[in-house]
């Protein structure tokens, strides 16, 4: 039973959290089941009831029927839980349909009993039956019952798993996975206070899964947290408490501590950068839900602005916080990646078989000008501009990411063989550096989560003296390099017989012999013919070979007119 139920979700839009697609598949596989065994419902113009009963259990697709009918049902139910999110109503029609569910569920349970079911598919069947009833009960948050029905289908399969080979067991694994999390939330609802931080650690474990479980752990978690926050009515941030009557916001809030204490225990870099992203999404969220609420309050908070001499509203001063808690998470997160980016820097040892791009200094520069443009962002924060010691704070922060950005700079350069521009980078770092460590006597504690700054001193020393050795050995390779025996003046092999050059270029394919295609010449164009003597020549008389034109009056008009010629 679950084999056919996961093989038809992964193929038919579950995959991708499609359950209308997957509805549709259960409908159309229905009728041509029907249609196969002439199992149908009647005709066009009469319906006709039929149920399976075990004396016509002569073939296994009889099971299929109610098994698909469960399915379309359950798959319905999950489509309306989705869109139940922004419209309420449909809450009472995905209750039917689950119900729905667990009778057929029920019914295929009962036929599975026959004794032509082999036990593998009764003990499914009992399972499958007990996930419907625990998601029902579930639904009805009764708890207890839902927490009963749920360890029954995961001893189940936990048997099965046991039972089977290990290529089997992984589907029933994949099963009690899917569950436990339903477990400690019904265990937590009942009174179990340890369940919250099971579901927090089952979060970590799953790493980067993608899917119902992680959507679910997120979802058991949220709902547990929107319970704590009607207890929360204030934060205070910088000397200053401000009221939080917004429950998104409150929530989001009541969740930051264990959030960030999550990603600090998260084992791999994926699992990280997947807790830093909800986290992000989080903080928008939130934010949205802030600003929504400071477009009305608009007239309100100019005319506090003019009472209180400067001094923001209190929904103001809180966009502020959420604000800074974003571009703080963003800055942390961009650090992290920093940092993973930096080890593979160091190890200098890539497989050119994983088909991965080599890390450069150049990403790390990238990375560097996101968090000095997160900092310059922060020092702009409304309400926070008359605070010295903050603006202060953020100026330290900003030196010292600027010296990783020069020291980056400079082994970009060092890369490309510019000596003197990575020197003189070099120095600008230590320069960073120095003021950074002059300046940090009462900050101590706010720069203790950046990068030491001695190390980068001690390594830009070091680099330093590298530097200037390679630039000697440099010149001295260009120095042989330029001997008349190498020399390459670009000229092709049939204009440099005369010459010896050790040309490695010869034995490749891409060798230079002649000039192809050859470059044009200048060639002679048509002359021109001036008759410079014609002004000068003085023709012959040429009168009396001019034949004389004669005179026309009266005589020439008549003959004209008769038509006389002379």
């Amino acid at each position: 039973v679950l084999q056919i139920v996961k093989e038809s979700q992964q193929q038919h839009g579950l995959r991708h959290g499609d359950f209308q697609r997957y509805r549709g598949y259960c409908s159309r596989r229905l009728r041509r089941l029907r249609k196969t065994l002439n199992f149908k419902m009647g005709n066009r113009h009469k319906f006709t009831g039929k149920k399976v009963t075990e004396e016509i259990l002569s073939d296994n697709r009889y099971l299929l029927l109610i098994l698909m009918d469960a399915e379309r049902a359950w798959s319905y139910a999950m489509q309306l839980k989705q869109e139940a999110n922004t419209e309420p109503r449909k809450r009472f029609h995905l209750l039917s349909r689950l119900r729905k569910a667990v009778k057929h569920a029920e019914e295929l349970e009962r036929l599975c009993e026959s004794n032509r079911v082999d036990a593998k598919t009764k003990l499914e069947a009992q399972a499958y039956m007990a996930y419907l009833t625990g998601m029902l009960r579930f639904e009805h948050q009764e708890w207890k019952a839902a927490m009963e029905a749920f360890n029954k289908c995961k001893t189940i399969y936990e048997k099965l798993a046991n039972a089977f080979t290990e290529e089997q067991a992984v589907l029933y694994n994949q099963r009690v996975e899917e569950i436990s999390p339903n477990i400690r939330y019904c265990a937590y609802n009942i009174g179990d206070q340890s369940a919250m931080n099971e579901l927090m650690q089952m979060r970590l474990r799953s790493g980067g899964t993608e899917g119902l479980l992680a959507e679910k752990l997120e979802a058991l978690i949220t709902q547990t947290r929107a319970k704590q926050a009607a207890t929360m009515s204030e934060v205070e941030w910088r000397g200053r408490t401000v009221p939080v009557k917004i429950d998104k916001v409150r929530i989001f809030l009541l969740g930051l501590a264990d959030n960030e204490a999550a990603i600090v225990q998260a084992e791999n870099e994926e699992t990280k950068e997947r807790l830093f992203e909800s986290l992000l999404s989080e903080c928008r969220d939130a934010i949205q839900a802030v600003r929504e609420d400071l477009k009305p309050d608009q007239k309100q908070r100019e005319h506090s602005l003019e009472n209180d001499s400067g001094k923001v509203s209190n929904i103001q001063y809180l966009h502020s916080y959420l604000t800074y808690i974003k571009l703080s998470t963003a800055i942390k997160r961009n650090e992290s990646m920093a940092k993973s980016l930096q080890k593979a820097l160091l190890q200098q040892q890539r497989s050119e078989e994983d088909g991965k791009r080599t890390p450069r200094p150049q990403d790390l520069i990238r990375l560097y000008d996101i968090i000095l443009q997160n900092l310059v962002e922060l020092t702009q924060l409304p309400g926070l501009e008359e605070d010295k010691n903050f603006q202060k704070e953020i100026g330290l922060k900003t030196l010292v990411y600027k010296a990783y950005r020069c020291f980056f700079i400079a082994q970009s350069y060092v890369l490309v063989k510019k000596w003197s521009e990575a020197l003189v980078l070099y120095e600008r770092v230590l320069k960073y550096a120095r003021e950074v460590q002059s300046g940090a006597g009462a900050y101590t504690n706010s720069l203790k989560e950046l990068p030491d700054v001695q190390d980068l001193i001690t390594q830009v020393n070091a680099e330093k003296y590298s530097l200037q050795a390679a630039a000697i050995l440099d010149a001295n390779d260009t120095h042989e390099i330029e001997s008349p025996s190498r020399v390459k003046d670009g000229k092709p092999l049939s204009e440099r017989f005369e010459t010896f050059c050790l040309d490695p270029s010869l034995v490749s394919k891409q060798v230079s012999l002649v000039h192809f295609p050859p470059g044009f010449q200048p060639i002679p164009c048509k002359p021109l013919f001036f008759d410079l003597a014609l002004n000068h020549v003085a023709f012959p008389p040429l009168e009396d070979k001019v034949e004389q034109k004669a005179k026309s009056g009266l005589t020439g008009y008549i003959k004209g007119i008769f038509g006389f010629k002379s």
